[in-house]
């Protein structure tokens, strides 16, 4: 199964210059009929993970080897945090098997510290993200794992003129998610069942947080396969709450477990909460699930998306103001996950092109993007790679070269890049609103999680559409202060010290 689900990809600045660097993650050869316990071998270069140096004017440069970061076994996903408040990004992944934990040592160098620190773990890990869940001003770490699996486990046989098929998860048993508390010093404790988090495993994929009820206070959604969809409310003493069925969120609307894999947060419909996007598999639809303040209600029908997808399958995904116009529109990287689903189900596509849906205000458009062609798509990673202002994408293809997207819209944006002090240092749970002169709101939860097995930019962006100024930036620290910025000039990122 390990084969079909690779890889994730996360924008950082690792060197400190000012541009977007890019790390793809890898998998690892395997043989057929691998026994139990066998470690897939990743010394072949052709399998490493790959760091780039983004170098401006549309270059990057592979500096996998001097960073230290080729990795070891079959790769998932990345998540991108400075756990340490050093001011350098630092960098975990995933994997099925160990997991990895670089620190950024600077000099563009990175350190494997996972023993260390105590978060190396095992089984099948997927989706990570850097969440300071108890405000202390330090970052820790959330892991989502996908199924309880290995080599030697069933053969699920043929589908269609001798054709095989992988297992579909609902073979295996659900795996525990992780939660570490950072100690500091570079050490974290594994809270996973004084949390509560334990007790809620899943069939997790993409992991992605915000404040979802407006206390002042981080919680998380995990986009489960097949397995109800979750979402862990912060009790704000350390512990979480399950809350997925009782706010609405962890079925179709008709009652059905679906697909789930990619997954983001973001406020489509301006009210100022941020309501919830998950993917699918084809015939499933994608799901929309509007935050009504006392719960949320699916709004995939009146908003055109589950139309618009209803023959799609979903991998990463993140909302993001692709036109500049003021409202969050959404990118969705797609492919199935079987590579011969024309055969077994004729009518539906392995490869598929990628998929931008236009916010008109409360309903969504296809619009057009580049490129146009099938792909088996899987992590996708949101970021303004080319420094013009607009967000542009990169996605990791199963079997198959990356992909970049340069956003060629141009037009009036902000972007708000933040560092904490009594906060983490990278701002990460901040809640950034902006009000343009004109008087539009929007708003930005500061994280760089979401989508599947990827991370994005921290920087919060904003559209401006006709407005040439923003009015007012407000901050919402996660130390509780308060910060107000005024009359800020587009066309460029302000930096707000806490």
């Amino acid at each position: 199964m390990i084969e079909a689900m690779t890889g994730g990809v996360a924008a950082l600045d690792f060197d400190g210059d000012g541009r977007q660097d890019v790390f793809f993650v890898n998998g690892a050869k395997l043989a057929d009929a691998m026994k139990a316990g066998a470690r897939p071998d990743k010394s072949e270069a052709r399998f490493w993970n790959r760091l780039y140096r983004n170098l401006g004017g549309g270059a990057f440069e592979d500096v996998t080897e001097t960073a230290g970061v080729r990795g070891d076994g079959y790769g998932m996903g990345a998540a991108v945090g400075d756990y340490d408040n050093d001011g350098r990004p630092d960098l975990y992944v995933t994997n099925f098997g160990a997991n990895i934990l670089y620190h950024n040592e600077g000099g563009g160098k990175f350190r494997d510290v996972t023993e260390t620190a105590g978060v190396g773990m095992g089984g099948w890990s997927t989706g990570a993200v850097f969440v300071d869940y108890d405000r202390d001003g330090r970052l820790d770490l959330f892991v989502a794992r996908y199924v309880e699996w290995d080599f030697a486990d069933v053969w699920c046989g043929a589908q269609k003129d001798g054709h095989r098929s992988y297992c579909h998860p609902d073979r295996f048993a659900p795996a525990q998610h992780m939660l570490f508390h950072n100690e500091g010093g570079g050490r974290f404790r594994d809270v996973s069942k004084a949390s509560g988090i334990a007790e809620h495993p899943g069939k997790g994929l993409g992991v992605a947080i915000d404040d979802f009820d407006g206390d002042r206070w981080p919680d998380i959604a995990v986009a489960n396969d097949s397995f109800p969809q979750q979402l862990f409310r912060n009790r704000r003493d350390g512990t979480f709450a399950e809350v997925g069925v009782e706010q609405g969120i962890a079925y179709d609307e008709d009652g059905r477990a679906f697909a789930g894999m990619g997954i983001d947060w973001g406020d489509y419909d301006g009210d100022g909460r941020p309501d919830l996007f998950v993917n699918a598999l084809s015939d499933q639809r994608y799901w929309l699930f509007r935050n009504g303040g006392d719960g949320f209600e699916t709004v995939s029908g009146r908003t055109g998306v589950g139309e618009i997808t209803r023959r799609s399958a979903g991998w990463g995904a993140k909302f993001a103001d692709w036109d500049l116009d003021g409202r969050p529109d959404l990118v969705v990287a797609q492919g199935h996950v079987m590579d011969n689903i024309e055969v077994t189900q004729p009518g539906l596509s392995y490869k598929q092109p990628l998929l931008l849906l236009r916010n008109l205000g409360g309903r969504f458009e296809r619009a057009p993007i580049a490129p146009v062609e099938p792909l088996a798509a899987r992590g996708m990673a949101i970021a303004d790679w080319n420094g013009d202002g607009a967000p542009d994408l990169m996605v990791n293809c199963n079997d198959g070269p990356a992909v970049v997207s340069m956003n060629p819209r141009t037009g009036h944006w902000i972007g708000i890049a933040l560092e904490g002090t009594k906060s983490n240092r990278d701002g990460i749970g901040a809640v950034v609103r902006a009000t343009t002169a004109s008087g539009r709101r929007m708003r930005a939860f500061v994280s760089t999680g979401g989508s599947y097995l990827s991370a994005s930019e921290k920087v919060a962006r904003f559209g401006l559409g006709a407005d040439e100024r923003a009015a007012v930036v407000e901050i919402e620290w996660p130390s509780g202060a308060r910060q107000t910025m005024k009359d800020l000039e587009s066309g460029r990122v302000h930096r707000a010290r806490e």
